[in-house]
């Protein structure tokens, strides 16, 4: 059986509709109840109670981890840590594996490109914080104590929540003509992982005994420049490719007044320099390579408009 938890999320959510079309026996575990369908049921748990957790994870096979907690850095310190312990503790309980999804914050600003082995150096609490889980993660999975994998992603797009900055601020907003705005300066580089291959990724790890004890990038589309995003994405959408750049005085002053800003505020590094993240490792091991950026945003452009 294949667990989920912090179901109802994008990553989830892409991650469901793959056991279920390959017609595994899928449970959903979170607070607030999810939606069902064919063979996923639903648990209600809150996963920093090790009991709920426990009796949600019983006949496991593999769990992911894939929640995610309000954007604040003193809740992020108050219940990853706790959250890990009790991943940690659920996978001992049942004997099964673990695969955690992650992101690139405990490499803080890297000078050229992001991979597998980029070493831990995080420029903010949120980076120390996913640092510190990471590595709790790893000891316990190389000391033998579980089977644990982390794979990673870059900032996303493609999510049905619209809670990627790529996906509101700029193809939500071409979706309506509107003006787009670009985080960061657009003549630097970034990297976007498309949300549904992140699911048929996680997915082929899980299958694949031989993937834990060890992290893996998943399949992302080369960099390229906040201009180059912005003129694909308008000629997707058919619109003049009219936009403007965001910088870190603007979200300092915004976040005077605004908590979810001033908590973005800290992470500005990401949209200031290049952000380049390499999923070659997986893309040679699985022969799979990640949906281009055009597909990508037609697909996009699609659910939009319907």
């Amino acid at each position: 059986m294949h667990t989920i938890l912090g179901a109802g999320g994008p990553i989830a959510n892409s991650l469901t509709k793959v056991l279920s079309a390959a017609g595994e026996t899928v449970r959903l575990v979170s607070r607030t109840q999810v939606q069902t369908s064919g063979s996923a049921t639903w648990i209600g748990a809150d996963l920093k109670d090790i009991a709920q957790l426990k009796k949600a994870v019983q006949g496991s096979t593999i769990i992911y981890l894939c929640a995610g907690l309000r954007y604040d850095k003193k809740v992020w310190a108050d219940e990853w840590p706790a959250i890990m312990q009790n991943l940690i503790d659920a996978a001992k309980y049942t004997g099964a594996r673990v695969i955690f999804f992650d992101n690139v914050y405990m490499y803080g600003y890297v000078k050229g490109v992001m991979t597998e082995n980029t070493l831990y150096n995080p420029s903010s609490r949120k980076g120390e914080i996913r640092t510190r889980i990471a590595e709790h993660l790893m000891r316990e999975s190389k000391s033998g104590n579980v089977n644990a994998t982390i794979a990673r992603a870059a900032d996303f797009y493609g999510a049905e929540s619209m809670n990627s900055f790529f996906d509101s601020m700029v193809l939500a907003k071409y979706a309506k003509k509107q003006k787009a705005m670009w985080l960061g300066k657009a003549a630097t580089r970034h990297s976007f992982t498309y949300v549904p291959d992140t699911g048929k990724s996680l997915y082929t790890l899980a299958k694949d005994q031989g993937s834990g004890n060890q992290v893996w990038h998943l399949p992302t589309a080369p960099a390229l420049t906040g201009k180059d995003f912005i003129e694909l994405a308008a000629r997707v959408f058919d619109t003049p490719p009219r936009y403007m750049q965001v910088n870190k005085l603007f979200l300092d002053t915004i976040g005077l007044f605004n908590k979810l800003i001033r908590e973005t505020s800290e992470m500005y590094y990401q949209y200031e320099f290049d952000y380049i993240f390499s999923s070659e490792k997986f893309e040679k091991a699985y022969n799979i390579l990640p949906t281009s950026y055009e597909d990508g945003i037609r697909e996009f452009r699609k659910r939009l408009i319907v």
